[in-house]
């Protein structure tokens, strides 16, 4: 009978021409494993440890979008702020009948366990959440002095992706709730070892420092190492803190900012000034109204006078 299988010539029998049945294939030898050890050990430099390969273990991946109703400013400062963070990710604009809950969900379908969200009221006051999600901390600040990349246009310019030094001043260390904040920004800015968006370079700066109450944000560019000289390039923003709760986006007040005064608060106080400065000056104005002007006599005006008649007859 005929077999359906190929059977080289050399692995054939010399039984029959009509019975040529395949023969296993002979056992390649194997090198035994001291030999493959000493072969390694001739490659490689006498005395040196083999290299360990780098990889991107600290997978840290932060969300950052903004709510429905931002204006231009607010989403040119989100713009600047992905460009410094490779392990951002972004999303479309959450709409505002959802909750802040919701980003919890957004973040988990989007593999991340950081989330920096801005919303806006009125049009006017700019606020900004930093989570790390599922469980917590989370923060609100309120965002002054805002200032982006395209509107300072400064010298400074540095390698996109690159990697970031964080620096923070001696007050994030004296307070608790500043120390909680501190490593809630290191986790948020820093960039992870090996990221494969990022570059392997150090040449800016991100500080921040705490003064007056708030927290200074500041971007430079190392232009030279050995002097230490740095070049800003921006964007520049100030954190005024608010609450910490214990949740993402929900929990228990951790801190409440005693020294926090909202917008509209402001608004209204200096509203208030404004109309106490009014009244005052309507008050001066009354009272110089209200004194009569007395005129001086003068001497000479006899000089001009002429006599009447009625003058005469009186004086006769």
């Amino acid at each position: 009978y005929k077999t359906n299988t190929f059977i080289e010539p050399c692995q054939t029998t010399s039984l029959s021409p009509n019975l040529q049945m395949p023969l296993p294939h002979p056992k390649r030898g194997k090198r035994p494993k001291s030999a493959e050890k000493k072969v390694k050990k001739k490659k490689g430099v006498e005395g040196s440890k083999p290299a360990k390969k780098l990889t991107w273990t600290n997978k840290q991946r932060a969300l950052v979008f903004a709510a429905r109703g931002i204006t231009f400013h607010a989403r040119h400062l989100m713009n600047d702020l992905k460009v410094l963070m490779p392990h951002a990710k972004s999303d479309s604009k959450l709409e505002r009948k959802e909750g802040l809950y919701a980003i919890n969900e957004i973040c988990e379908m989007k593999n991340c366990n950081m989330s920096m969200f801005f919303e806006m009221r009125k049009k006017l006051d700019l606020f900004m959440w930093l989570s790390m999600v599922p469980n917590g901390p989370s923060a609100r600040f309120l965002v002054q002095n805002v200032h982006t990349m395209d509107e300072l246009r400064l010298t400074g310019n540095h390698l996109k992706s690159s990697r970031p030094l964080l620096t923070f001043n001696k007050a994030f260390d004296e307070q608790p709730h500043l120390a909680l904040i501190k490593e809630m920004l290191k986790q948020m800015f820093a960039t992870p070892n090996m990221h494969p968006k990022s570059k392997p370079f150090y040449d800016h700066v991100l500080g921040f420092t705490y003064l007056d109450g708030r927290i200074w944000f500041r971007n430079f560019q190392i232009t030279n190492q050995t002097e230490g000289s740095l070049v800003e390039v921006g964007p520049r923003f100030c954190l005024w803190l608010i609450k910490i709760f214990s949740g993402s986006f929900s929990g228990n007040v951790i801190y409440e900012n005693p020294n926090y005064k909202s917008p509209n608060q402001y608004r209204t106080e200096l509203k208030i000034a404004a109309s106490h400065r009014y009244k005052a000056k309507a008050e001066k104005n009354a009272k110089k109204a209200a004194v009569e002007i007395i005129p001086k006599e003068d001497e000479l005006d006899e000089i001009f006078h002429t006599i009447t008649q009625d003058e005469l007859k009186q004086a006769g």
